[in-house]
Protein backbone atom coordinates (compact mmCIF):
# COMPACT_ATOMS: atom_id res chain seq x y z
CA UNK A 1 0.00 0.00 0.00
CA UNK A 2 2.81 2.41 0.19
CA UNK A 3 3.01 5.38 2.61
CA UNK A 4 0.67 5.24 5.73
CA UNK A 5 -2.47 7.22 5.85
CA UNK A 6 -2.15 10.16 8.56
CA UNK A 7 -2.34 9.98 12.25
CA UNK A 8 -5.35 12.41 11.60
CA UNK A 9 -6.93 10.67 8.93
CA UNK A 10 -7.01 7.21 10.87
CA UNK A 11 -8.58 9.60 13.64
CA UNK A 12 -11.43 10.69 11.18
CA UNK A 13 -12.17 6.84 10.42
CA UNK A 14 -12.61 6.08 14.01
CA UNK A 15 -15.25 9.50 14.51
CA UNK A 16 -16.68 8.88 11.44
CA UNK A 17 -17.47 5.43 13.01
CA UNK A 18 -18.53 5.96 16.09
CA UNK A 19 -20.85 8.85 14.71
CA UNK A 20 -21.98 6.84 11.54
CA UNK A 21 -22.71 10.38 10.18
CA UNK A 22 -20.48 12.89 8.43
CA UNK A 23 -22.21 16.39 9.79
CA UNK A 24 -21.74 14.70 13.48
CA UNK A 25 -18.14 13.48 13.01
CA UNK A 26 -17.78 16.86 11.80
CA UNK A 27 -18.42 18.84 14.73
CA UNK A 28 -16.16 16.78 16.72
CA UNK A 29 -13.51 16.97 14.37
CA UNK A 30 -13.90 20.87 14.27
CA UNK A 31 -13.80 20.55 10.45
CA UNK A 32 -15.80 20.83 7.57
CA UNK A 33 -18.46 17.71 6.32
CA UNK A 34 -16.84 18.45 3.23
CA UNK A 35 -13.42 17.94 4.33
CA UNK A 36 -14.61 14.59 6.28
CA UNK A 37 -16.05 13.14 3.46
CA UNK A 38 -12.72 13.47 1.59
CA UNK A 39 -10.85 11.99 3.79
CA UNK A 40 -12.99 9.11 3.90
CA UNK A 41 -13.02 8.96 0.55
CA UNK A 42 -9.30 9.21 0.60
CA UNK A 43 -8.73 6.52 2.73
CA UNK A 44 -10.84 3.95 1.12
CA UNK A 45 -9.08 4.68 -2.18
CA UNK A 46 -5.90 3.80 -0.22
CA UNK A 47 -6.78 0.87 1.48
CA UNK A 48 -8.74 -0.41 -1.98
CA UNK A 49 -11.81 -0.91 -0.05
CA UNK A 50 -15.51 0.61 0.73
CA UNK A 51 -15.33 1.27 4.97
CA UNK A 52 -19.20 2.34 4.70
CA UNK A 53 -22.30 2.02 3.22
CA UNK A 54 -23.83 5.42 2.27
CA UNK A 55 -27.48 5.72 3.06
CA UNK A 56 -30.11 8.44 3.10
CA UNK A 57 -30.23 8.22 7.11
CA UNK A 58 -26.44 7.88 7.27
CA UNK A 59 -23.67 5.45 7.16
CA UNK A 60 -23.89 1.87 8.16
CA UNK A 61 -19.51 0.03 8.57
CA UNK A 62 -18.74 -2.43 6.03
CA UNK A 63 -17.75 -5.91 7.56
CA UNK A 64 -13.99 -4.60 6.51
CA UNK A 65 -14.33 -1.07 8.01
CA UNK A 66 -15.77 -2.65 11.57
CA UNK A 67 -12.66 -5.01 11.22
CA UNK A 68 -10.70 -2.15 10.73
CA UNK A 69 -12.04 0.15 13.70
CA UNK A 70 -11.25 -1.94 16.74
CA UNK A 71 -7.82 -1.88 16.42
CA UNK A 72 -7.48 1.61 15.48
CA UNK A 73 -9.30 2.46 18.52
CA UNK A 74 -7.38 0.26 20.19
CA UNK A 75 -4.14 2.17 18.61
CA UNK A 76 -5.71 5.83 19.59
CA UNK A 77 -6.59 4.94 22.91
CA UNK A 78 -2.91 4.09 23.66
CA UNK A 79 -1.72 7.46 21.91
CA UNK A 80 -3.75 9.09 24.22
CA UNK A 81 -3.03 7.17 27.18
CA UNK A 82 0.97 8.28 26.58
CA UNK A 83 0.51 11.54 25.71
CA UNK A 84 -1.94 12.20 28.76
CA UNK A 85 0.50 10.33 31.08
CA UNK A 86 3.15 13.12 29.61
CA UNK A 87 1.24 15.97 29.65
CA UNK A 88 -0.15 15.35 33.23
CA UNK A 89 0.78 17.23 36.14
CA UNK A 90 1.46 15.38 39.22
CA UNK A 91 -1.60 15.98 40.67
CA UNK A 92 -3.40 14.90 38.36
CA UNK A 93 -6.28 12.10 39.30
CA UNK A 94 -5.86 9.07 36.14
CA UNK A 95 -8.36 7.01 36.09
CA UNK A 96 -9.37 4.63 33.30
CA UNK A 97 -12.90 3.67 32.37
CA UNK A 98 -14.84 1.45 29.23
CA UNK A 99 -16.35 3.77 26.53
CA UNK A 100 -19.79 1.83 27.59
CA UNK A 101 -19.68 3.78 31.45
CA UNK A 102 -18.60 7.37 30.05
CA UNK A 103 -22.17 8.25 29.48
CA UNK A 104 -22.58 7.59 33.64
CA UNK A 105 -19.23 8.90 34.45
CA UNK A 106 -18.34 11.88 32.14
CA UNK A 107 -21.18 14.08 33.86
CA UNK A 108 -20.57 13.35 37.53
CA UNK A 109 -16.82 14.03 36.80
CA UNK A 110 -17.64 17.52 35.35
CA UNK A 111 -20.23 17.54 38.39
CA UNK A 112 -17.41 17.10 41.07
CA UNK A 113 -14.42 18.84 39.44
CA UNK A 114 -17.12 22.08 38.96
CA UNK A 115 -17.20 22.05 42.52
CA UNK A 116 -13.80 21.53 43.51
CA UNK A 117 -11.56 23.25 40.86
CA UNK A 118 -8.62 22.69 42.80
CA UNK A 119 -8.45 18.65 42.06
CA UNK A 120 -8.03 17.50 37.99
CA UNK A 121 -9.63 14.22 37.35
CA UNK A 122 -8.20 13.08 33.55
CA UNK A 123 -10.55 10.11 32.18
CA UNK A 124 -9.49 7.41 29.73
CA UNK A 125 -11.63 5.49 27.84
CA UNK A 126 -10.63 1.91 27.28
CA UNK A 127 -12.94 -0.60 24.58
CA UNK A 128 -11.50 -3.18 26.49
CA UNK A 129 -12.30 -4.39 29.81
CA UNK A 130 -9.83 -4.73 32.99
CA UNK A 131 -6.77 -2.69 34.22
CA UNK A 132 -3.32 -3.63 35.32
CA UNK A 133 -1.88 -0.87 37.97
CA UNK A 134 1.76 -2.54 37.95
CA UNK A 135 1.92 -1.72 34.08
CA UNK A 136 -0.49 1.13 33.54
CA UNK A 137 -0.22 4.85 34.83
CA UNK A 138 -3.93 5.12 36.39
CA UNK A 139 -4.84 5.69 40.15
CA UNK A 140 -8.35 4.17 39.69
CA UNK A 141 -10.59 2.64 37.23
CA UNK A 142 -14.34 1.73 37.26
CA UNK A 143 -14.54 -1.78 35.49
CA UNK A 144 -17.48 -4.00 34.02
CA UNK A 145 -17.69 -7.03 36.04
CA UNK A 146 -15.97 -7.49 39.57
CA UNK A 147 -11.50 -8.04 39.52
CA UNK A 148 -10.30 -11.13 40.03
CA UNK A 149 -6.88 -9.43 41.55
CA UNK A 150 -7.44 -9.63 45.17
CA UNK A 151 -5.23 -6.75 45.62
CA UNK A 152 -7.42 -4.64 44.29
CA UNK A 153 -10.30 -2.45 46.53
CA UNK A 154 -13.51 -2.85 44.43
CA UNK A 155 -16.70 -0.58 45.90
CA UNK A 156 -19.76 -1.91 43.82
CA UNK A 157 -21.48 0.91 41.50
CA UNK A 158 -24.62 -0.63 39.97
CA UNK A 159 -25.76 -3.85 38.70
CA UNK A 160 -26.29 -4.14 35.05
CA UNK A 161 -30.23 -4.17 34.21
CA UNK A 162 -30.74 -4.37 30.37
CA UNK A 163 -33.94 -3.68 28.02
CA UNK A 164 -34.64 -2.88 24.69
CA UNK A 165 -34.45 0.74 24.30
CA UNK A 166 -35.02 3.26 20.72
CA UNK A 167 -36.14 6.54 19.68
CA UNK A 168 -40.27 7.24 20.41
CA UNK A 169 -40.75 7.66 16.78
CA UNK A 170 -39.35 4.31 15.94
CA UNK A 171 -42.05 2.27 18.35
CA UNK A 172 -45.69 1.52 17.70
CA UNK A 173 -47.28 1.82 20.51
CA UNK A 174 -48.43 -1.76 22.74
CA UNK A 175 -46.85 -3.79 19.87
CA UNK A 176 -46.22 -7.24 21.35
CA UNK A 177 -42.00 -8.41 21.18
CA UNK A 178 -42.70 -10.45 18.04
CA UNK A 179 -44.74 -8.25 15.92
CA UNK A 180 -43.01 -5.15 17.02
CA UNK A 181 -39.42 -6.17 16.75
CA UNK A 182 -39.98 -8.55 13.03
CA UNK A 183 -39.13 -5.45 10.96
CA UNK A 184 -36.85 -3.29 13.05
CA UNK A 185 -33.49 -3.64 12.65
CA UNK A 186 -31.68 -4.89 16.10
CA UNK A 187 -28.38 -3.01 17.30
CA UNK A 188 -25.85 -5.47 19.10
CA UNK A 189 -23.59 -3.96 21.13
CA UNK A 190 -21.74 -7.38 21.20
CA UNK A 191 -20.57 -9.51 18.18
CA UNK A 192 -22.09 -12.79 19.26
CA UNK A 193 -25.54 -11.38 20.21
CA UNK A 194 -25.60 -12.71 24.16
CA UNK A 195 -27.67 -9.69 25.74
CA UNK A 196 -30.47 -9.84 22.97
CA UNK A 197 -30.47 -13.52 23.10
CA UNK A 198 -30.74 -13.63 26.82
CA UNK A 199 -32.90 -10.69 26.79
CA UNK A 200 -35.62 -12.34 24.66
CA UNK A 201 -35.05 -16.17 26.06
CA UNK A 202 -36.01 -14.10 29.80
CA UNK A 203 -38.99 -13.05 27.46
CA UNK A 204 -39.98 -16.31 26.61
CA UNK A 205 -38.61 -15.70 23.33
CA UNK A 206 -36.28 -18.31 21.51
CA UNK A 207 -33.90 -16.74 18.58
CA UNK A 208 -33.67 -13.58 17.22
CA UNK A 209 -37.19 -12.26 15.58
CA UNK A 210 -35.65 -9.59 13.25
CA UNK A 211 -33.15 -10.50 10.33
CA UNK A 212 -31.97 -7.15 9.95
CA UNK A 213 -29.49 -7.01 12.80
CA UNK A 214 -25.69 -4.19 13.22
CA UNK A 215 -23.36 -5.44 15.57
CA UNK A 216 -20.76 -3.14 17.44
CA UNK A 217 -18.05 -3.92 19.30
CA UNK A 218 -18.97 -1.36 22.30
CA UNK A 219 -22.01 -0.83 24.17
CA UNK A 220 -21.41 3.22 23.39
CA UNK A 221 -21.13 2.43 19.61
CA UNK A 222 -24.72 0.42 20.22
CA UNK A 223 -26.30 3.07 22.16
CA UNK A 224 -24.96 6.01 19.51
CA UNK A 225 -26.69 3.95 16.63
CA UNK A 226 -29.95 3.85 18.71
CA UNK A 227 -30.38 7.83 19.80
CA UNK A 228 -29.61 8.51 15.69
CA UNK A 229 -32.94 6.04 15.33
CA UNK A 230 -30.96 3.60 13.04
CA UNK A 231 -32.50 0.33 15.40
CA UNK A 232 -33.32 -0.89 18.80
CA UNK A 233 -30.48 -1.63 21.21
CA UNK A 234 -30.32 -3.18 24.25
CA UNK A 235 -29.71 -0.93 27.07
CA UNK A 236 -28.35 -0.64 30.68
CA UNK A 237 -30.76 1.29 33.04
CA UNK A 238 -28.24 2.96 35.26
CA UNK A 239 -26.23 4.34 31.69
CA UNK A 240 -28.80 5.29 29.96
CA UNK A 241 -30.91 7.38 32.61
CA UNK A 242 -30.50 10.56 31.40
CA UNK A 243 -31.66 9.94 27.72
CA UNK A 244 -34.92 7.86 29.15
CA UNK A 245 -35.91 10.86 31.88
CA UNK A 246 -34.94 13.09 28.75
CA UNK A 247 -37.46 11.80 26.56
CA UNK A 248 -34.60 10.66 23.62
CA UNK A 249 -35.05 7.44 24.38
CA UNK A 250 -38.14 5.27 25.04
CA UNK A 251 -38.21 1.46 27.22
CA UNK A 252 -40.95 -0.19 25.18
CA UNK A 253 -41.34 -3.12 27.15
CA UNK A 254 -41.79 -4.04 31.05
CA UNK A 255 -39.60 -6.87 30.67
CA UNK A 256 -36.01 -6.30 32.26
CA UNK A 257 -32.87 -8.92 32.91
CA UNK A 258 -30.53 -8.41 35.36
CA UNK A 259 -27.44 -10.10 34.03
CA UNK A 260 -25.66 -10.23 37.09
CA UNK A 261 -22.59 -8.28 35.82
CA UNK A 262 -22.06 -4.68 37.67
CA UNK A 263 -19.84 -1.56 37.63
CA UNK A 264 -17.27 -1.24 39.96
CA UNK A 265 -14.96 1.26 41.02
CA UNK A 266 -11.19 -0.26 41.73
CA UNK A 267 -7.85 0.95 43.18
CA UNK A 268 -5.17 -0.82 44.36
CA UNK A 269 -5.56 -1.62 48.57
CA UNK A 270 -2.39 -1.09 49.68
CA UNK A 271 -1.93 2.88 47.99
CA UNK A 272 -3.12 5.67 50.84
CA UNK A 273 -6.07 7.86 49.17
CA UNK A 274 -5.25 11.15 48.06
CA UNK A 275 -7.67 13.62 48.64
CA UNK A 276 -8.82 13.29 45.26
CA UNK A 277 -8.95 9.78 45.24
CA UNK A 278 -11.01 10.12 48.60
CA UNK A 279 -12.96 12.73 47.20
CA UNK A 280 -13.49 11.12 43.65
CA UNK A 281 -14.70 8.00 46.10
CA UNK A 282 -16.98 9.41 47.95
CA UNK A 283 -18.62 11.33 45.08
CA UNK A 284 -19.28 8.30 42.78
CA UNK A 285 -21.01 6.40 46.05
CA UNK A 286 -23.27 8.69 46.56
CA UNK A 287 -24.29 9.20 42.88
CA UNK A 288 -24.34 5.92 42.58
CA UNK A 289 -26.79 5.58 45.04
CA UNK A 290 -29.19 8.09 43.34
CA UNK A 291 -28.59 6.10 39.96
CA UNK A 292 -29.53 2.21 42.12
CA UNK A 293 -32.76 4.46 42.80
CA UNK A 294 -34.00 5.37 40.04
CA UNK A 295 -32.93 2.13 38.42
CA UNK A 296 -35.55 0.80 40.80
CA UNK A 297 -37.56 3.19 39.92
CA UNK A 298 -37.51 2.64 36.11
CA UNK A 299 -37.83 -1.30 36.90
CA UNK A 300 -40.90 -3.42 36.21
CA UNK A 301 -42.48 -5.53 38.94
CA UNK A 302 -41.03 -8.51 40.22
CA UNK A 303 -42.30 -10.82 37.98
CA UNK A 304 -41.10 -8.93 34.81
CA UNK A 305 -37.90 -8.45 36.06
CA UNK A 306 -35.30 -11.79 35.62
CA UNK A 307 -31.96 -12.49 37.15
CA UNK A 308 -29.16 -14.60 35.62
CA UNK A 309 -27.42 -16.14 38.84
CA UNK A 310 -23.46 -16.95 38.18
CA UNK A 311 -23.56 -14.62 34.97
CA UNK A 312 -20.07 -14.04 33.81
CA UNK A 313 -20.24 -11.53 31.24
Amino acid sequence: MGALPSLDVLKTFVIVAEQLNFTHAAQRLHITQGAVSRQIAGLEQHLGAALFIRRARGLVLTARGAALLAPLQQAMEQIDTALDGFNAKPDTLRVKCPTCVMRWLLPRVIQLQAGHPEIDIALTTSITHGVDFRHEHFDAAVLYGRPADKQLCAIHLFDEVLTPVCVPELWRENAAIADGLADKTLLHPTRDGRDWLAWLKAAGRDGLPAAKAQHFDTLDLAMTAAIQGYGIAIGDLCLIEYELQAGRLIAPFSHCLRSGAAYYLVFPEQSALSPALRLLTEWLQQEARHSRQRQRDNMPDDENLVSIAGNTW
